[in-house]
């Protein structure tokens, strides 16, 4: 008998699939039409690994079935193939990323089809191709036509060894995910697409989808819309004021503090009127070293350096303030700057408990001599003036009116969600269709001349 022989059955029909392009989607408009789409992987030199096969299989797996059941199914394949990765092997081993790319391509597709997959290779595309990102720069210019493009100076995080500007997902422990260098802040000018112009939407029309509830929450979480106040906090002694934004407008005679963003324009604008000035200085290069998450996080042991010779005015009692530095606090949300109510906040508790600063009661209800009471949804105002007495709804909504009144505040909406960086700063990706102008500024290129290729 026959010894049964699984390379060589697979291999036959594999061939088979290739030659008959049995598995390719056709323009029969009478069959029910299926779009099987899974991400296309980033071809690396190392090959497929663990979490290339299981989604792909996955979903194979349903494709196979709907064509079993009649439907016309598309289920195509392509390359993310732009990306340092590939740059960096080819600098370091003299060879053009366009023929690394290639390579890693020709390997993993012949991975795949060893694999079995059902995939369409009719419809296999290539990001690298510019026939391909033609149209990511015809997308572009329309986002720049309508605004939704700019250019902005922005504090980002910045590989040294990589050139490159990160992600703060790319950001671990401080250093680059590809190289492990040690990551600092650099401000760039850097290309930005307004995602933010849609935030609402994004919330919104969620009521408009078939996603589980957990999705729905993580991606409202992720926006993090926020109604509050914008508060105009004055430097005593200066013709001058900090804007900041809160939530929490009725808990303004319980601020006690301020902080800043280490990178605050204010430390510089103010240099010789602060005495520590190389002190802060020293505090922001330590930031710098670290990315947004990891300034963000929670249970971190609270850093900070109070500004020597600024004070801010509390709008609200008239009271001085002490100002702050400190990395919790980010340029890129809000406006860089917090009010800070230790009574009722527990990371401001922390940090009012650990450098010596009053804690005040404002919202009844818990024993500030022991933690923050952050249970402030409900609740009575007290120690606040002309809130005493009101419940923590009207006393948002009678602050708020108060501040418009007096020219000092008015209502706001807030996003935690940010602009996306489409900036490149490195070689191998699908150039930018602009060109610089010195009278006209930034000028797109012609519909009629795209794409524009790599040098």
């Amino acid at each position: 008998m026959e010894k049964y022989n699984p390379h060589e059955i697979e291999k036959k029909w594999q061939d088979f699939w290739d030659e008959d392009e049995t598995f390719k989607s056709s323009d029969d408009l009478s069959k029910e039409k299926f779009y099987a789409l899974v991400e296309f992987p980033y071809p690396s030199a190392e090959g497929l690994h663990v979490g290339h096969p299981r989604p792909y299989t996955a979903l194979d797996t349903v494709a196979r079935k709907r064509r079993m059941e009649g439907q016309n199914v598309l289920y195509p394949m392509g390359w993310d193939a732009f990306g340092l990765p590939t740059e960096n092997y080819a600098i370091k081993n003299k060879i053009h990323p366009r023929i690394v790319t290639e390579n890693n391509i020709a390997n993993f597709k012949k991975q795949l089809k060893s694999i079995g997959f059902s995939f369409d290779w009719s419809k296999e595309i290539n990001t690298t191709d510019p026939n391909y990102y033609k149209w990511t720069q015809w997308i572009f210019l329309k986002m720049f036509e309508k605004d939704l493009a700019y250019k902005k100076e922005m504090p980002i995080n910045w590989c040294p060894s990589c050139k490159v500007g990160l992600a703060n997902e790319e950001v671990v422990g401080g250093a680059c995910e590809r190289c492990g260098t040690q990551v600092i802040r650099k401000v760039k000018s850097q290309w930005m697409l307004k995602i933010t112009e849609y935030a609402d939407r994004l919330i919104d029309d969620l009521d408009e989808v078939d996603y589980i509830e957990r999705v729905k929450t993580q991606q409202k979480n992720w926006i993090g819309r926020s109604i509050g106040a914008d508060i105009k906090f004055k430097i005593d002694g200066v013709d001058d004021e900090l804007e900041i934004f809160t939530t929490r407008p009725d808990t303004i005679f319980g601020s006690t503090y301020i902080v800043i963003a280490p990178e605050h324009p204010l430390v510089d604008k103010y240099k010789d009127k602060i005495t520590n000035y190389d002190e802060l200085i020293e505090y922001r290069e330590a930031a710098a070293r670290k990315s947004d998450f990891e300034r963000a996080e929670l249970d971190t042991d609270k850093t900070g350096v109070m500004i020597d010779g600024l004070y801010a005015i509390n709008p609200a009692n008239k009271k001085q303030m002490p100002i702050w530095i400190s990395d919790y606090v980010l340029m890129t949300y809000g406006t860089g700057a917090i009010m800070a109510v230790p009574g009722h906040d527990q990371r401001d508790y922390e940090f009012a408990t650990k450098f010596d600063m009053p804690i005040i009661e404002v919202i009844s209800g818990g024993d500030i001599s022991k933690e923050a009471f952050t249970d402030t949804q409900k609740g009575t105002l007290v120690n606040s003036d002309f809130l005493n007495g009101l419940s923590v709804e009207d006393a948002i909504e009678k602050m708020i009116e108060t501040l418009e009144e007096e020219g000092i505040g008015y209502k706001k909406v807030n996003y935690k969600l940010r602009d996306w960086v489409f900036s490149r700063q490195r070689y191998w990706g699908e150039p930018i269709p602009l060109v610089h102008c010195d009278e006209c500024g930034w000028v797109p290129v012609p519909e009629n001349e795209l794409p524009v290729l790599l040098p």
